[in-house]
């Protein structure tokens, strides 16, 4: 009988190598190597330039990364904060007394979210005039409102939101998570979600085509939210310590500066991890919930 090699076998042959002695060799012969994926093939001089390369590339964008950051925090940064961040604190400062303030900041954190608009500078707001514990009591109390609005008129529109889920099933895939399992596994699922890099303002329309009951979705997202209020927080009282020292109401020492510039990395660092830590356990749950269906 012939044995006639199938377009599969011949593209098998194409992918691999058969090594025979030569330099590098075993001396055997017989062995497979993957030639185009395998870093074993390349030798061990091509894996040391390879490794130089990483590192070379690394250290200069290292170097360029910290070149703008001085650039940005000695010319450009004092330039932003003195012509365009004094004046809206000074003209806030003058026109509006702290009760009507925290109003405003209320209905803008309750409102914006409905029209699909950015609640963050609201919370820098919050953190210049506030501080951290009236400025989280300010905006988790007008965050709970504001999320629950758009929910409820999600309800209204449920079954376009779901035929629109339909058409992206892999975007979508995420999401559809919330609305799945126990009311823990959908407050588990629901906090991921806010922390990660999710659109925040279209996940309050669609979460209620997923089936997330109210309760999980209210305490997932106030829980979920607390790392980003916090550096949004930090983000206020930072930008207006810098305004302070830059319209000369109060110097700043240089232990001062490295405190509040050390700070914010490692704020915005500790935001990173959590939100990578999110983007992993949600795949983790992707992949339970489809070894589940299988």
């Amino acid at each position: 009988m012939t044995y006639i090699a199938s377009e599969e076998d011949l593209k098998l042959e194409r992918d691999y190598v058969k090594l025979e002695g030569g330099d590098g060799g075993d001396g055997y012969g017989g062995t497979l190597c993957q030639a185009e994926t395998s870093p074993s093939c390349r030798g061990a001089g091509g894996g040391e330039r390879w490794s130089l390369w990483w590192w070379t590339k690394l250290v200069l964008g290292a170097v360029v990364a910290g070149i703008l950051g001085a650039v940005i925090f000695k010319w450009v940064g004092p330039f932003v904060i003195e012509k365009g961040i004094v004046p809206i604190i000074n003209w806030e400062i003058e026109t509006f007394s702290r009760t009507k303030l925290a109003l405003i900041i209320f209905g803008s954190l309750t409102i914006f979210p409905s029209f699909l608009l950015p609640s963050s500078p609201s919370m820098w707001v919050a953190g210049m005039s506030f501080g951290y514990v009236y400025g989280f009591l300010l905006i988790i109390g007008a965050v709970s409102i504001g999320v629950s609005v758009p929910y409820f008129i999600g309800s209204l529109f449920y079954h376009r939101i779901q035929v629109w889920l339909d058409k992206y099933p892999k975007k979508a895939s995420v999401i559809r998570l919330a609305g799945e399992g126990s009311l823990f596994n959908q407050f588990r699922a629901v906090a991921f979600i806010r922390i990660s890099p999710f659109p925040y303002i279209i996940y309050n329309y669609c979460a209620v085509a997923t089936d997330v009951k109210y309760g999980p979705y209210l305490l997932g997202t106030l829980v979920g939210m607390v790392p980003e209020i916090f550096v949004t927080l930090y983000t206020g009282i930072f930008i207006n310590t810098l305004a302070n020292a830059s319209s000369g109401r109060r110097s700043m020492s240089v232990p001062e500066i490295i405190l509040n510039v050390g700070g914010f990395c490692l704020t915005a660092a500790a935001t990173a991890v959590v939100t990578l830590y999110a983007k992993k356990r949600l795949k983790e749950l992707k992949m339970k919930e489809r070894l589940v269906l299988r």
